[in-house]
C-alpha cells in the first residue's frame, strides 16, 4: 500500500553520488511531480527538496577513521534504513554507488519484492568476478557510468542502462592550455608535462620518484626545454611531495589541487591510473600511465584481473590508445621513452579519438538514468 503521494528512496554515501543523486532527482520530479525523495543525501540533493534522514558524511569518513570505531554506526544506519522501507514500502529504491553499504539494503529491500537499482558499476568488471551473483540477486537494475560496463553486465544477464558520464558534461570541447598556463604562472615556451603520482599515500610514495626520475631522462632527451607541474591532491599529499622533492634539484612546481588547470596547462600528462586518465582524455592530452603496486599485492591480485587494458581511455577505446606501463614494465627507460614519444608525435589522430570518446560519454545522465527506471517501474 502506497502513500498518496510516492516515495523514491535514495542512498548516496559521499560527494559523487550527490552530484549523481541531485541530477537525478531533477529528472525523475519531471515524471513523478509529487513523488516524495527521500534517505540519505548531501547538500546537492537537499537542495532539490531531498530529506535526508542521517547527515551523508557519516557514511562518507569511512577512509579517515578507524573503521572498525564506525562499524556499529554504520551497521546501525544501515539496518535503520531497510527496516523504514521494509515497513514503507518506496516505488523503487536507488543506491549510488557506495556497494559495501548500499548492495546489502538492495538485497533485503529486493527480497521484499521491492524494485532495486544501482547507480555507478562497482568495478566488477576487472577481478572478483564472484560478485556477479550477489549483484544479480540484489539488483533490479544497474545504471553505468561506461559503455564497457554495460557490456560486461549484458553478458552476465544483469538488466543494465548506460548512461553516459558526469565529468564529461564539466569539460569544454576545446581545452585552453595557454590560459591555463598563464593563470598557473608557467612558461608559455617550454614543453610541460604534469605528474600525477595518485591521491594515496602509499601510490605517491610508490610513483613520485620513478616519474621525476623519467621526468629527468626524458628532459635531457629533448634537450631540456621541459618544465614540470604536479597537482597535489590534497593536503596530506603536499606536505608528503614537499618532502620527496626536497632533496631533488627538478625544478617543480608543486601545486595544491587544481588538477584540471594542470593538466588543461600541460602538453603531456604522466599519471597512474584511474579518473586521472579519464580527466586527462576529456581535456585530450597525450598521456602516459603507469602504475606500480607493491609485489605481493601484484602477485595476488593479477590472477583476477580479467580486463586486457587497466586505463579508461584504452577501456572506451577497447584498444591500446594510449601507453600502459603496469608494474615491471614501469622501468625508468620505458616511461621515459613513452614520455618523449608523446612529445615528439603528432596526435592529431589521437584527440579526434578522444574527441568521439568524450562525445559518447557526455549525454544527459539524469534523463537517460530516470528513463530507464520508469521502463523498469512499468514492467509490473
Amino acid at each position: 500500500m502506497h502513500h498518496s503521494s510516492p516515495v523514491i528512496a535514495m542512498v548516496a554515501g559521499e560527494a559523487s553520488g550527490d552530484t549523481l543523486g541531485a541530477d537525478l532527482i531533477r529528472s525523475l520530479q519531471k515524471i513523478f511531480p509529487d513523488a516524495i525523495f527521500e534517505g540519505i543525501g548531501g547538500p546537492k540533493m537537499q537542495a532539490c527538496g531531498f530529506n535526508s534522514l542521517f547527515p551523508m558524511d557519516r557514511l562518507s569518513v569511512m577512509g579517515l577513521v578507524d573503521p572498525l570505531k564506525r562499524l556499529p554506526e554504520l551497521i546501525s544506519i544501515r539496518r535503520s534504513i531497510t527496516s523504514r522501507y521494509k515497513a514503507q514500502p518506496p516505488i523503487v529504491f536507488i543506491g549510488i554507488d557506495s556497494p559495501d553499504f548500499n548492495m546489502t539494503i538492495e538485497y533485503k529491500l529486493r527480497a521484499c519484492d521491492i524494485k532495486t537499482v544501482h547507480y555507478v558499476s562497482p568495478s566488477v568488471w576487472a577481478w572478483r568476478r564472484g560478485r556477479i551473483k550477489n549483484i544479480l540477486s540484489a539488483v533490479d537494475l544497474m545504471l553505468t557510468l561506461f559503455p564497457f560496463e554495460a557490456t560486461f553486465y549484458q553478458q552476465h544477464k544483469v538488466p543494465v542502462r548506460y548512461v553516459g558520464h558526469p565529468l564529461a558534461t564539466q569539460f569544454p570541447a576545446q581545452p585552453e592550455p595557454l590560459k591555463a598556463r598563464h593563470s598557473l604562472g608557467l612558461d608559455a615556451q617550454k614543453l610541460l608535462l604534469c605528474i600525477m603520482p595518485g591521491s594515496r599515500a602509499s601510490e605517491v610514495e610508490l610513483m613520485t620518484e620513478l616519474f621525476l626520475d623519467s621526468a629527468a631522462k626524458a628532459a635531457e632527451l629533448l634537450g631540456d626545454n621541459i618544465q614540470l607541474v604536479i597537482p597535489a591532491a590534497n593536503q596530506a599529499r603536499y606536505e608528503q611531495l614537499q618532502q620527496l622533492l626536497a632533496d631533488r634539484a627538478d625544478h617543480v612546481t608543486l601545486l595544491k589541487q587544481q588538477s584540471y588547470l594542470a593538466m588543461e596547462a600541460a602538453d603531456v600528462v604522466l599519471l597512474t591510473s584511474g579518473t586521472t586518465a579519464l580527466e586527462a582524455m576529456l581535456l585530450k592530452k597525450p598521456m602516459v600511465v603507469s602504475y606500480r603496486m607493491g609485489a605481493l599485492t601484484y602477485k595476488l591480485l593479477s590472477p583476477f584481473v580479467k580486463t586486457p587494458f587497466i586505463s579508461i581511455p584504452n577501456l572506451l577505446a577497447d584498444k591500446m590508445l594510449v601507453p600502459e606501463l603496469i608494474q615491471n614494465n614501469a622501468s625508468l627507460e620505458s616511461i621515459s621513452a613513452q614520455v618523449v614519444a608523446a612529445f615528439k608525435d603528432n596526435h592529431s589522430s589521437l584527440i579526434e579519438e578522444f574527441d568521439r570518446l568524450h562525445q559518447q560519454l557526455a549525454v544527459n545522465s539524469g534523463d537517460i538514468a530516470a528513463t530507464a527506471i520508469v521502463d523498469l517501474l512499468a514492467v509490473e
